[in-house]
Formats: structure tokens, sequence, C-alpha cells
């Protein structure tokens, strides 16, 4: 089966919450006839929109998984990925990025650049992925897409070109004129289905002349030809197109469309942009990482997207589904078809492939083969997230690098309220962690207690809240723990001597050396000794030590970083020496210098962003300074007030309700982890008090 690759599109849909994305992508659904009625996301048919089909993304009318379909656009095959604009589900928007060729970033017609455009837009730079803009929301009251398109250049440093500019704004919305081909385009019918095409508005005429000319100024900087035509005024609308779809594939460019989702105009000219300017998959770079026989990384591969050569493919996402695990991937080379074998490079197991599916959101159609380029799902076959296939019988040495996992920011502890409850958790605790990269499980030593970990409040409730309905698992929680880091902010010498003599031979390791702050934040070791004191073989074994005492400090019990081990000198003993004396020499070495090289403790400090009505400007503001707030910036426009802070994660528990209250509900905030920075000195006192309570009592 060979596919036409130039006529295949595989993009994602990313943007700040509320921007608009999962209504978009509705109407896409509607216009391209994969549905055959709109709902809306928060509609009073208790429908939902299709996207969300998550009976919790229905309620709060949010995304929390991304979700995959499948659409036919003017003879062409669009594969679309619907992301989630919460920070807490920003995993979902990673594994989305990664595998796709293109995205279409989605901004609010009235906020414009968001804190949470900036995050997806450094993800998008972070793939490399080229993207259009749509400026939503065109009919509320306030929206300008002139001034988002400045907040583009501005903000997120994007070459943005306007291909479009509206016939009329807030209520007076009805359409768009085409800069390319200087023709009006108002959307009519109860959908907007009807595209009535006719003369620019005689008001708006110079407008769009003035605009043509700034885009094909803009355009014509990266191509001589079409610069040459403007002098020769030979432009043809082919040209601009050719141009304009060169610029964007180099990221050179982002041109601009906009319309209202919501009102249903300006979606299928979007559409014909996806078509027109995103990349096909040929037109993107794909690399993979070479293995050697012994596993390890020798170099990079680039793949092309051939479908007759042998497989490769990315499994990006996981579910598990009414018929088992549902493996999404990302073929990047090669056909994959039924009853084919393919191996799992992570764990070299050899898998049948069962069932062969195209996703329509929690739809689902069974196919025979797809082939390089495409976004498929197969069931039955066990695997993680960022699992790389390949033919079993020409299995290629390769894998595709994975995704960024951020790390995570809180934890809380869970226990089962009884034996059939722990069942179910277990269950559950193994589904999500294969399914979410970031969402983490552990056990706390001491208390025997089950800890998960995520990136917010919001990411870990949606996990407790889906293991009651989905596993009927009732669990209870503790409040949420702050992920702390303990560090030391001054170099300090050591010099020690581990010695035990019990009979036979006995244990000998004398260190001698220094710690002090790294300035990366991660932990190094180096050894300068000279002459041999300590023989080769050892040395590794005191890396070893000091490795392990890293995983819990000794001020409250978290992981410690940002420390530098040098060893400079020291002793052996012919027989007592051995690879446990000298990494017990290492432990005791940093047991009796960490205090000091004056050690401190680190919290995660949030980025948080307020929108809120200006009348409340001073009520937002004091809910941030009462929460050790440092505000970073504010911006007023337009009867709306945006505030940025940095704010300790641990005084941000709850802050929804305050802010709610504190504003009669008006305004809203986004939070993401920012990096990590010392505690005062009173927090720090009262954490370690904390800490030496909590072990007395486990001590009792």
């Amino acid at each position: 089966m060979s596919v036409d690759l130039s006529r295949m599109r595989n993009i994602g849909i990313s943007a700040h919450i509320d921007s608009g994305k999962t209504t978009l992508t509705e109407r896409i659904l509607f216009y391209t006839a994969r549905i055959h009625a709109i709902h809306d996301v928060r509609g009073k048919d208790g429908v939902g929109a299709k996207m969300d089909s998550m009976e919790l993304e229905r309620e709060r009318g949010i995304t929390i998984q991304s979700a995959a379909t499948h659409v036919t656009w003017k003879d062409h095959h669009i594969n679309i990925i619907d992301t989630p604009g919460h920070v807490d589900f920003t995993v979902e928007v990673e594994r989305a990025l990664r595998v796709l060729d293109g995205a279409v970033l989605v901004l609010c017609g009235v906020a414009g650049v968001q804190s949470q455009s900036l995050t997806v837009d450094r993800q998008m730079k972070r793939y490399k992925v080229p993207r259009l803009a749509f400026v939503n929301k065109c009919d509320r009251s306030g929206a300008n897409p002139f001034k988002v398109t400045q907040q583009l250049r501005d903000k997120l440093s994007h070459n943005a070109v306007m291909m479009q500019i509206p016939i009329g704004l807030e209520n007076d919305h009805r359409g768009i004129v085409d800069l390319v081909t200087m023709k009006a385009f108002v959307f009519e019918g109860e959908n907007g289905e009807n595209i009535v095409e006719t003369l620019i508005p005689a008001d708006l005429q110079a407008q769009a002349d003035e605009y043509r000319e700034i885009m094909l100024d803009a355009v014509s900087m990266f191509d001589d030809e079409l610069m040459e035509a403007m002098l020769e005024e030979t432009v043809t609308p082919a040209l601009i197109n050719r141009v304009v779809r060169k610029a964007t594939i180099a990221q050179d460019m982002t041109p601009v469309f906009m319309g209202s989702a919501y009102k249903n105009r300006g979606v299928q000219k979007l559409l014909d942009g996806v078509l027109e300017y995103l990349p096909a998959p040929p037109d993107v770079e794909n690399v993979a990482i070479e293995l050697n026989k012994d596993e390890e990384e020798v170099g990079q591969h680039v793949v092309p997207s051939d479908s007759d050569k042998p497989l490769i493919a990315l499994a990006f996402k996981l579910e598990d589904g009414r018929y088992g695990q549902l493996t999404y991937l990302r073929i990047y080379q090669g056909t994959l078809r039924r009853d084919d074998f393919v191996v799992n490079k992570r764990n070299r197991k050899r898998l049948k492939v069962g069932r062969i599916v195209r996703m329509h959101s929690d739809d689902m159609e069974d196919i025979q083969e797809a082939a390089a380029g495409d976004i498929v799902a197969m069931f039955g076959v066990d695997c993680y997230s960022g699992d790389t296939f390949v033919s079993a019988d020409k299995p290629l040495p390769y894998v595709m690098s994975s995704m960024h996992v951020p790390d995570s920011v809180i934890h809380v502890s869970i226990t089962p309220v009884d034996n059939k409850a722990q069942t179910n958790m277990s269950k559950a605790l193994q589904r999500f962690t294969k399914e979410d990269p970031t969402f983490r499980v552990g056990v706390d030593e001491e208390s025997g207690e089950t800890i998960i970990s995520g990136m917010g409040e919001l990411h870990l409730e949606v996990y407790i809240e889906r293991m009651k309905r989905e596993y009927q698992a009732e669990v209870t929680t503790s409040p949420p723990q702050v992920a702390y880091r303990e560090t030391i902010t001054k170099k300090a010498d050591y010099s020690y001597v581990h010695k035990k003599q019990t009979g036979g031979s006995g244990q000998y390791g004398k260190i001698i050396g220094w710690i002090e702050p790294d300035e990366e934040n991660n932990y190094s070791f180096n050894d300068s000794i000279k002459g041999g004191n300590i023989p080769k073989e050892f040395i590794p074994s005191v890396d070893k030590g000091f490795k392990s005492m890293m995983d819990k400090g000794l001020l409250i019990g978290f992981p410690v970083v940002g420390v530098h081990f040098e060893l400079s000198d020291g002793a052996y003993h012919t027989v007592d020496s051995s690879d446990n004396a000298f990494q017990a020499a290492a432990r005791g070495a940093w047991r009796d210098t960490f205090h000091k090289a004056k050690p401190t403790i680190l919290e995660p400090l949030m980025k948080v962003e307020l929108e809120g009505p200006v009348e409340f400007h001073g009520n937002m503001v004091g809910t941030l300074m009462q929460r050790r707030g440092q505000i970073v910036g504010t911006v007023e426009e337009d009867d709306f007030s945006r505030i940025e802070a940095e704010v300790p994660l641990a005084e941000m528990f709850g802050y929804a309700t305050i802010l709610r209250s504190n504003t009669q509900g008006k305004a809203n905030f986004t939070m993401e982890f920012a990096r990590y920075s010392p505690v005062p000195q009173s927090v720090r006192e009262e954490l370690i008090e904390k800490a030496a309570k909590e072990k007395a009592e486990k001590n009792k």
C-alpha cells in the first residue's frame, strides 16, 4: 500500500488554558464530517466535546489526556492531537510534540500570549516543531488580533506574519480577508459551513492593501524570485504559498490566522493553511540513536519516511482501555501490518501485532496496515511510553530519542481503606506509571507508606479521583508534601579513617579531600590522588559510598543536590582494605563533614501568573505577598490585570479557593515549576524541627 506522504499532516493543537483548543478541534471534526453535530466543552446538552472523552474531563471542562483523531480535508489525511493546557499535564504536550511534524498554537484574541503559551512555545522549540498561530475568540469583547500578533513578536520572538485580517471584531466579526488571494470570506449558515467568497468590503480595502504589503515584505526576505516578482508586479498566490511554506518549515516564520471557533468562523481557512504551510512527514528530519551490540549509543542516524524500508516506530502514549492496553505509535519508517512480529528495543522482546486501529478520540476503526509517517494505535502489546519497535525479521540497531520528562515537585502519601482497595490501588498505580512518566510511585522506607509524586495538586487530584472511579480503589491521602532538596553552601575538608577489627580480616580505608558546592546543581566526583595511595580499584567504591548518601540528606531527609566531591589522598591496608571498607569510609566522611559545609534546604519556586479584572489588582497582589511571593512584573490592559510572580510551592496549596474568595471568582491563575531556591532561615528551622519530631514519633 503506497501512501502519498505529501498529502499527510501530523499536527497538534496546543495553547494556554481556555484559549479554545478543544472547541477548535470539535469544529475541525464537524467540517471534515467526522462528527455530525457540534457539542461544546461546557455545553448545556450534557454530551461534552468529542475529544474530551474522559468523564472527569467533561465534568471539569478541561482536557486531561491528549486525544488523537484523524480527518480528511481536500484529499489530505490529517492526524490531529488535542493536548491539555494545564501545566500539571505538561507531559501530555511533550509526548504529542515529540511525534508531530507541525502544530497550531491557539491564542485567545483578548488575552493574547499568556504564561502557558510561553511554556508550549518553549516545548515546540525543543522539538523543532514548525507552527501556525490561530488567534481565536475574535468575537469576544476586546478582541484584537493585531495586538496578539505583535505579542507573538515581542514575547515569543516569532517572525509572526498575518496571512489574514478580520472582517469586523467582537459582535461584528463575520469573516476574514485572505491577504494571499485578496478575497473576502464570510461564514454563514447555522454552523458557519457556508463560506461565501466576496469582494473585500470597501471600508477594509486600504487596510487589506497595507497588511498585504507588510506580509509580502516579510515573506520576500526568504526568496529572491518573490522579491523580483514584487518589483515586476507579477506576484502569484502559488509563489507566495511556496515561500511561506519554506519559511514556516524552517521555523523562520509563523503565519497568523484568525477567527472564532465557538462562532464557527475561520476554521476551514485554518485547515487550508495547515495543508498549505505545515510539513508533510518527508519535509521533517527525524533522527534515531544508533546503538552498538552492547546497547551503547554510538551515533545518530537520519530516518527517512520510507514505507519500503524496515520498520522503526515509537510508542509515545499508552492507555488502558476496555480491550487491554492501547499503544499509540508514530511510524517513522517501514510499514506495520497486522500479524507481523516486532521487537521492543528496550527489553528485546519479540511480539506479535494483533489489532491495528485508527483512533477517533475514544472510538476506533480497525485497519490492516499503516505506513511510514502515520500515527495509529495497536492493542495487546505490553510496553512503556517511549519504547521503540523494529521489525523482527530485520531488526535495526536504532532507538528513537525519548522525550523530556520534568521532575515531579509534589508528593502525597496514600493509604487504601481496606484489602480490596489495596489490590485495586496496586493495579491502578501500575497502569498510571506506565501511562505517565511524570507520575511516580515510591514507598517510604521508614513508614512503609505509598508515596505518589507529580507535577502539581491538580495532577495528583485527577489520579486519585481516577483510582476511585476506574478501579474502585478508595484511598485516604495525607496533606501534599513539597519536594525539598538539600545542598551545601561552602567548601569543607574531610579526613576520615574507617577501621574495624573483629577477628580475622578487618576493614580499613582512609580518605582525604574536600566537598564543595557544584555550580551545575549536580553530583560530581573527581579523584586527584597521586602515587597510588589508594589502589585504582577502590576509587569507584569511594564514589559509590558518597553517591549512596545523596538520596537522604542529614537535615530533613530529602535528596541532596549540587555537591562536588574531591578525593585528594588516602591510605589502604593490603589485607583489610576492601570495596565495603572504602564505601563505609565515604559515608563516614560525609556524615562528619556535611554540617561544616553550611548545609541549607532548597524549595521549589513556582512561576505563578494571575489574571483578573483591574479592580481586584490589589487583592491579587495581597494574596501573593501573604505567601512569600516575589512580584516579577504586572501588566494592565483594557480593564484586565496580569501579574507574574515567583512563589514557593509550599505556600500554594489551597490557593485557588483563596484567590476565588478575594476576587469574587473572577480571577484565575496558572503555575509551573521555575527553579529551586534556598528557604529563609525561619522556614529552615521550622522544617528541621518538624523532621526531628516526625523521626522521634516513628522511633517511639
